[in-house]
């Protein structure tokens, strides 16, 4: 399948200072891409370059397979909610989503309603933003930017400061819209466990630079309980780990192996590989909590 969404290189200077460097994420139809990083990692600064508000200063990057220059003729395709939602406090969320459809030149009969239902806000459509909960103003934001029936919607922090509630509220609307309109999503946060629980791939960045893209079984199996074999032939160990019945295993590099069953036959495994001529250079059990990966990934604070 192509990327939907690509960039090269994406680069972004202020001064001397790289706050982007040399970035490039993967996002596909149908994804929920989470873009997650401490507070000041460059998540905002990226999402603005990719929705045509800030210009790189080198690289660039593909939009509906068309790069360069003509990649800015589909930003109309493109639904943002970057930053605080840009909506009129003393309007009701039926006012606040006209003047968005007027500025976008939308006049389809009863699309206005329809969003808001969508979103969960069909009831209060008369109700003044200033007497919303922030969950409900994020929400609004969130059918803002799906005006205009966007192909891809770029969320920036949508959880921020929300009570639980109101973060299960986003994500159930977010589940809600990739389920059943296949809208793909990119939705910048510095809580980790929160994007785990509604993002199907990832990319991590720590001080303007992508560390790793990754999917979320790859991070579940990164993150679940493990056993850690180091031996001096994978080859061979992997022969040996199927003829006693495992199978739940993965060649990390050249001399290390995630088992994934048997947990508690480290002992027999090891004297398995011995007899076969296949030496162990260090067997371990890891289980990394989701923050505690990212912490080693980064060597860093998360939630700062």
């Amino acid at each position: 399948m192509k990327d939907l969404l690509s960039t090269n290189g994406l680069t972004k200077k202020f001064g001397r200072h790289k706050v982007v460097n040399a970035v490039n994420i993967h996002i596909r139809q149908g994804d929920i891409y989470g873009l997650i990083g401490r507070n000041g990692a460059g998540k905002t600064t990226i999402l603005k370059m990719i929705s045509g508000l800030v210009a790189p200063t080198e690289g660039d990057f593909s939009l509906f397979g068309k790069s360069g220059k003509a990649a800015y003729q589909y930003m109309s395709r493109i639904g943002t909610l970057i930053e605080a939602p840009g909506i009129y406090p003393n309007m009701s969320a039926y006012e606040n989503m006209k003047l968005k459809c007027i500025a976008m030149g939308v006049r389809k009969q009863g699309v206005i309603e329809e969003l808001l239902n969508t979103v969960g806000l069909g009831t209060v459509g008369k109700k003044k933003v200033k007497n919303f909960s922030l969950g409900m103003k994020q929400r609004l934001g969130i059918a803002l930017a799906l005006v205009g029936d966007p192909d891809l919607v770029i969320l920036d922090e949508p959880i921020n400061g929300l009570d639980p509630q109101g973060i299960a509220e986003v994500r159930e609307t977010l589940f809600k819209l990739n389920k059943e309109k296949n809208i793909p999503f990119i939705i910048s946060s510095h809580i980790l466990e929160e994007l785990s629980k509604i993002a199907t791939n990832y990319g991590i960045i720590h001080d303007g630079v992508l560390i790793k893209e990754m999917t979320r079984e790859e991070l579940l199996a990164e993150c679940s309980e493990r056993i850690e074999l180091k031996t001096d032939d994978t080859r061979k160990a992997c022969i040996v780990l199927e003829n006693m019945g495992i199978h739940q295993y993965k060649v990390v590099d050249a001399d290390t192996i995630q088992i994934f069953e048997r947990l508690n036959d480290g002992g027999s495994i090891t004297m398995t590989l011995a007899e076969n001529g296949v030496k162990t250079v260090g067997i371990t059990i890891k289980n990394e909590a989701l923050e505690d990966y990212y912490l080693n990934l980064t060597g860093g604070a998360l939630n700062v």
